[in-house]
């Protein structure tokens, strides 16, 4: 059980509109701290061009959700210690490091509000900088000889590569169907999600079947975020990224999905041509948005995503009742319900 102090850290505030990621960082404000002193003294180099590369890094901070979510899985699972802070700066290396690598392919001009790295310092550069992240993580784990961490973060990088291509081969073809759409952000997003929960409960943690149950929370959580993902794509709120993005780019996902299994063969050909076309205009982008909507595709990714994140509450309800546990449901419940 928490000590009292512990339980007055908590998250007080129990309205899920009203909850924040200030409200979420609260329960685990001095941790974060110390988390981001350690993650910076990790990236420090005497090398000037990379130094500087770093040095822009940090003014890019995102919203620290999976640093975040490591150190809630080990406060549920004993405590946040020295173990828990070299799982949450693997986690924040290896997802920064994807990020840089996938701003190259798409040729991102914006991360977070900033010139993106590859912007500033062309490709080559910035694949390098990817690179050196990647080993760093590698080197954090073998220098505290930290095998296990090592390991849960492997197989996250082997998933998510797995899942790039299998989206690209998809893509390219534009033969996405709901099976292979799952399999895909099951690897690509799902596989970071439930290194962070299964690393913070590995290090917090000696019983196998308390670190797997994380670990399966934070895989269903991490499809739950993904649907809720590309639902934006389909809304009517402004999200910080341009609606119809998806559909611009010949992205197929789930509510278009949906959409397309409330209809007959020919009529499916005829949207499926429509959201192949390139340099669709607004109208098209509206139209195709209208069709998610008015064919019940939005409503139905929506469901799904629902019964993800239920699923992780349900695994989320075997631990014993502790503040930590609560603070955990309202990080699922905010992750699913969030508004950007």
């Amino acid at each position: 059980m928490e000590s009292n102090s512990q339980l007055q850290g908590g998250i007080m505030e129990r309205d899920t509109d009203k909850i924040t990621l200030d409200d979420l960082r609260r329960p685990v404000g001095s941790e974060l701290k110390a988390f981001r002193t350690f993650f910076r003294q990790e990236l420090k180099t005497d090398v000037f061009l990379l130094d500087q590369m770093i040095r822009y890094l940090h003014r890019m901070k995102g919203k620290e959700l999976r640093p975040i979510l490591v150190l809630y899985a080990a406060r549920l699972c004993g405590g946040i210690n020295e173990r828990t802070f070299r799982a949450a700066t693997m986690i924040e290396l290896l997802h920064t490091a994807t990020l840089i690598h996938d701003d190259v392919v798409d040729d991102a001009e914006q991360r977070r509000g900033l010139l993106s790295i590859n912007q500033v310092w062309k490709n080559k550069a910035s694949i390098l900088l990817g690179d050196f992240l990647l080993s760093k993580g590698l080197l954090v784990s073998l220098e505290a000889d930290e095998f296990e961490l090592l390991k849960i973060m492997s197989k996250a990088v082997k998933a998510m590569s797995e899942g790039e291509l299998r989206q690209l081969k998809a893509s390219k073809l534009q033969n996405m169907t709901e099976q292979k759409y799952f399999e895909i952000i099951r690897d690509k997003t799902a596989s970071l999600l439930a290194a962070c929960t299964e690393s913070g409960a590995a290090s917090a943690s000696a019983d196998p079947a308390e670190v797997q149950l994380m670990r399966e929370i934070g895989l269903d959580l991490g499809i739950a975020f993904q649907i809720r993902d590309d639902l934006f794509d389909y809304g009517v709120d402004n999200v910080g990224k341009p609606l119809g993005n998806d559909i611009r780019e010949k992205k197929i996902t789930l509510p278009f999905i949906k959409a397309l299994e409330t209809c007959s063969f020919l009529e499916r050909q005829k949207w499926k041509l429509r959201f192949r076309k390139e340099h669709k205009s607004t109208g098209e982008v509206a139209k195709i948005t209208s069709f998610v909507h008015e064919s019940g595709g939005f409503e139905a990714a929506a469901s799904d995503m629902e019964t993800y994140s239920r699923r992780a509450l349900a695994n989320l309800g075997k631990f014993p009742p502790t503040q930590a546990r609560d603070d955990m449901e309202q990080l699922i419940t905010y992750i699913t319900s969030r508004k950007k």
